[in-house]
């Protein structure tokens, strides 16, 4: 039989890693500097590299090329979108200046929230309204629309988003105005309705979503083509598909139109490995801890199933989903793995502020220059160069020697950022760095376990990202956490995780109106689903490998937000319906503490999903990376005053074994390295995977 290869490929703010496995389930994997002038560059030496080590097979071979980018959501964070107008409901100019009245911070009472994407002055209204049921009360003033139009096109704006009152339930004003757009803009111009992107309910919500579209519209269509194109002249023609924040894949030609999709594509991505290679090695309650050199990730899978949102806030310092804490981001309104993200990463600038604390991110020296020890011309001191003064980096190189280090350009950029300032020592100065960086990350912990009433304690830390390995174990003794667990390929495993995702495409309306008890309201709740499975099957082919499965987002009566549950069936009945209030019952004791027994529950939107998975399914046998294997050596190492400078073993998990070692240990790889502290053990199972467990009382 030929021997098959799915490949994958993910951008970070400093990596782009690859990944691919034979069907003879053998991984391989190259990890390069990303290239921001041209992220292509990165992605085309990774398959070369890949490439080289088949010999025998040229990059345009690959049928098919997995990506996962984080391009989205830096372009909102750094507030490098498209010059943008928004089209709306006259009188509704300003939702976007009032969303919500909750803020993120409880103690800060001067606090401001990001300004809206849209400044005022493109902001602009048309005379029409619909009520809540579709009716017409003010017929769409087209000339006003018309003239708009051409105002914007004076403006040189990029993009436009639509989105009127209640068009959720009737598109055909937004359908009018976007045809008017069409004809006066320039044919280039992004333009997208609020109906096509979320037809929903809630107008801060559906807006906001809307105008992120639009916003990250033009840079990510600008992207993804030039990166077919370059791959195409760099000798691969095959198909390229993109992950999407809700963990499923789609053709690009179809994220390019609604590019909102993945503006947490490449946190999806490990998520999605880290519950399937979980549940093979045993583990299906898990939080998932993914530290790149930008940004640290963190989500929930609970029973084998990654926690899933559509209400999520990006930017604001903290990207994530919680009902506690809102109002510091720019929401969106989208089925997302739920991700908690903070600008705490390898290259996380350190700094000692005003008040002579210590302070980590979230601003980051990224691919290039780098941290200082990459000696490309960084000043700044980050949490590498602090993982290099303590010894748990190799001194000399990374990636099996691709990305050569200057220990002593990280000890001066520590030294002027920190000692200087506070009189520590370095080793203190380094150590102090790596326990605030780890006090940082575990925000994003608590907000997919702690915020959302789950206890850290009752789950298995799953660390990976290129600096994963390092912070878990102390990160872990934070949290009670009493496991952690390093999979092979750790330092790429959100490009490993997009080897093992299903192809995905999903549809949601609104379907306000109460959880039907009676035959007629189950027969339209039923017909609803079936017109929207049947749009789905149109636009995936149907086929046997097809898979459906339904949602229903509930509420009790009064309640402003909603929890989604999965029906039980593939087909609605008094049953099912019961079922369904049931899980939702205990989904909302779960997540808040109480129920109401006797309460009315309410019906908000439905969803249908179907994906369909890789032709063959993905099993990891073999590893093979770059570097050697090599013997075991040692280094000296800082463990903070408790334990001090230690002389401590550096080696590859592949000589352990399934006898628990003691610690410290270095294990040290091609892809990144793990730390194993003194008041720890470490191990090796029977998937390849190193478990570290947690014993003693930690640091003092």
């Amino acid at each position: 039989m030929k021997t098959e290869y799915r490949i994958a490929a993910d951008i970070g703010g400093t990596f782009t890693d690859i990944a691919c496995l034979s069907s003879e389930g053998v991984l391989m994997t190259a990890k390069v500097p990303s290239t921001p002038q041209d992220y292509a560059e990165g992605i085309l030496v990774g398959l070369r590299q890949i490439a080289a080590q088949l010999s025998h097979v040229a990059p345009s071979q690959f049928g098919q090329l997995l990506h996962a980018s984080t391009i989205a959501t830096n372009v909102i964070l750094a507030s490098k979108g498209a010059k943008m107008a928004l089209v709306t409901t006259e009188g509704f100019r300003d939702v976007l200046e009032l969303r919500r009245i909750r803020v993120p911070r409880l103690y800060e009472p001067l606090y401001r929230k990001p300004k809206p994407l849209v400044p005022r002055r493109l902001r602009r209204e048309v005379p029409e309204r619909l009520d809540a049921k579709g009716r017409v009360v003010l017929p769409l003033d087209g000339q006003a629309a018309r003239q708009v139009a051409k105002e914007l096109a004076d403006q040189d704006v990029e993009a436009v988003a639509v989105c009127f009152l209640h068009s959720y339930v009737d598109p055909a004003h937004e359908r009018q105005v976007e045809q008017i757009l069409r004809e006066e803009l320039p044919e280039d111009c992004f333009i997208c309705t609020s109906f096509d992107t979320l037809p929903q309910i809630r107008e801060y919500e559906r807006t906001s979503t809307t105008v992120v579209n639009a916003y990250v519209g033009p840079v990510v269509r600008r992207y993804l083509t030039t990166l077919v194109q370059r791959l195409q002249e760099g000798g691969f023609d095959g198909r390229l598909l993109m992950m999407q924040s809700s963990g499923g894949l789609l053709d690009v030609s179809q994220v390019i139109a609604r590019p909102v999709t993945v503006v947490e594509s490449g946190p999806a991505a490990g998520v999605v490995g880290a519950a399937r290679l979980g549940l093979a090695s045993g583990y299906s309650d898990i939080i998932t801890f993914d530290m790149g050199g930008t940004t640290a990730k963190a989500s929930l899978i609970q029973g084998g199933r990654v926690t899933a949102t559509d209400d999520y806030e990006v930017g604001g310092g903290i990207s994530m989903s919680s009902a506690l804490a809102k109002g510091g981001g720019y929401a969106l309104k989208l089925p997302i793995i739920d991700v908690s993200e903070v600008g705490a990463g390898g290259g996380s600038v350190v700094r000692v502020d005003v008040g002579g604390v210590v302070k980590i991110g979230p601003e980051s020296m990224g691919a290039m220059p780098g941290p200082a020890c990459y000696d490309r011309g960084g000043v700044h001191a980050t949490v590498t160069d602090a993982n290099l003064v303590l010894g748990y980096l190799n001194p000399k190189a990374l990636a099996a020697g691709t990305v050569p280090l200057n220990e002593q350009r990280a000890k001066d950029a520590l030294e002027a950022a920190i000692c200087v300032e506070t009189g520590m020592s370095l080793h203190e100065a380094a150590y102090g760095v790596h326990c605030v960086a780890n006090a940082t990350m575990m925000r994003a912990v608590k907000a997919v376990s702690t915020y959302r009433g789950r206890n850290p304690r009752d789950f298995t830390l799953l660390a990976f990202g290129g600096n994963g390995g390092m912070h878990a174990a102390p990160l872990a003794r934070e949290l009670n956490i009493g496991r952690v667990l390093v999979p092979p390929g750790a330092g790429v495993f959100s490009a490993v995780g997009l080897l093992f995702a299903d192809y995905e495409m999903g549809r949601t309306i609104a379907f306000a109106r109460p959880l039907p008890d009676e035959p007629t309201g189950i027969a339209a709740l039923s017909q609803a689903y079936m017109a929207l499975e049947a749009t789905i099957r149109e636009e995936m082919g149907d086929d046997e490998a097809l898979t459906i499965t339904r949602f229903v987002q509930l509420r009790y009566e009064g309640q402003g937000y909603e929890l989604s549950v999965v029906l039980s069936q593939s087909s609605v009945w008094e049953d099912v319906i019961a079922i369904a209030a049931r899980d939702f019952m205990a989904e909302h004791l779960r997540s808040y503490g109480y129920v109401h027994e006797d309460g009315q529950i309410e019906l908000v939107t439905i969803r249908v999903v179907a994906s369909r998975p890789p032709v063959r399914p993905p099993e990891i046998r073999k590893v093979v990376a770059g570097g050697t294997l090599g013997e075991e050596t040692t280094r000296m190492a800082y463990f903070g005053t408790r334990f001090g400078l230690l002389s401590t073993p550096v080696l590859h998990r592949y000589l352990l074994n399934t006898v628990p070692r003691l610690g410290p240990l270095i294990i040290e790889e091609y892809e990144g390295t793990t730390i194993v502290p003194p008041d720890c053990q470490a191990w090796r199972d029977v998937n390849n995977n190193v478990v570290i467990d947690l014993i003693g009382e930690g640091e003092a």
